[in-house]
């Protein structure tokens, strides 16, 4: 039986630590069946790419600073997680004519579920490259594409292939923590603030659980032509 738009509303979303996501992501991929899934996480952690050197300065500076380092299977560079944050999942088979041969670039075709989710608020959201300067932050390293908001950057997203499907996963923070940003990233909060934004200033203070669902529900609808 398929799942209602309302049913996956309604079905509970977890809450879980950054490190628990990264491996049900892997865990999942190598399964390859389909799957839309989301989560608020409990807790902080610097994620970084698959190919992110471990003595990179941002993975030094938080190693220092006590906090958690994840390596995703995916691409990219460095991003925070804090508690809040709203992250989701897309797991599709190879045959799935999403995924295609440009799947390293097709941020907009595999992210407009959360362009969809953005849109239920009335927020324009658009995945464009980012407006940087380069950084370690993901967010601002100049590379991939962003979700934007208006000129600031509020989520990313990252891919993984495997000979059985296509992860492709996400985070949209629920809030700017610009404490950590800085001493993780060594990034000017006055550059933070004028580049980036949150989940909590776009949506006006839903809680994430909410959100959670309905990113959910706008991740696993298919629009018209796909």
């Amino acid at each position: 039986m398929t799942e209602t738009r309302a049913e996956r509303r309604e079905s509970p979303v977890p809450t879980i630590t950054p490190e628990e996501y990264t491996r049900t992501d892997e865990e999942l991929l190598r399964d390859g069946r389909p799957v839309a899934r989301t989560a608020v996480l409990s807790s902080a952690a610097l994620s970084i790419g698959v190919s992110q050197r471990d003595d990179a300065p941002c993975v030094l500076r938080a190693r220092g600073l006590g906090i958690p380092v994840v390596r995703r299977s995916s691409g990219g560079l460095g991003l925070w997680h804090a508690p809040g944050d709203v992250v989701w999942s897309l797991i599709l088979p190879r045959s799935d004519v999403r995924v295609g041969n440009d799947f390293s670039k097709a941020y907009a075709r595999l992210g407009a579920g959360a362009v969809r989710f953005l849109g239920d608020f009335g927020v324009a959201g658009e995945w464009r490259a980012p407006a940087g300067p380069p950084s370690e932050y993901c967010l601002l390293a100049g590379r991939g594409a962003v979700l934007a908001v208006g000129e600031r950057a509020l989520g990313g997203a990252a891919q993984h292939l495997t000979r059985l499907a296509l992860l492709h996963h996400g985070v949209l923070p629920y809030r700017l923590d610009l404490p950590r940003l800085s001493e993780v990233f060594d990034l000017p909060a006055e550059l933070a603030v004028r580049s980036l934004t949150s989940l909590e200033k776009v949506v006006y203070g839903i809680p994430p659980i909410e959100l959670a669902r309905r990113l959910r529900s706008a991740l696993a609808d298919k629009p018209p032509d796909g």
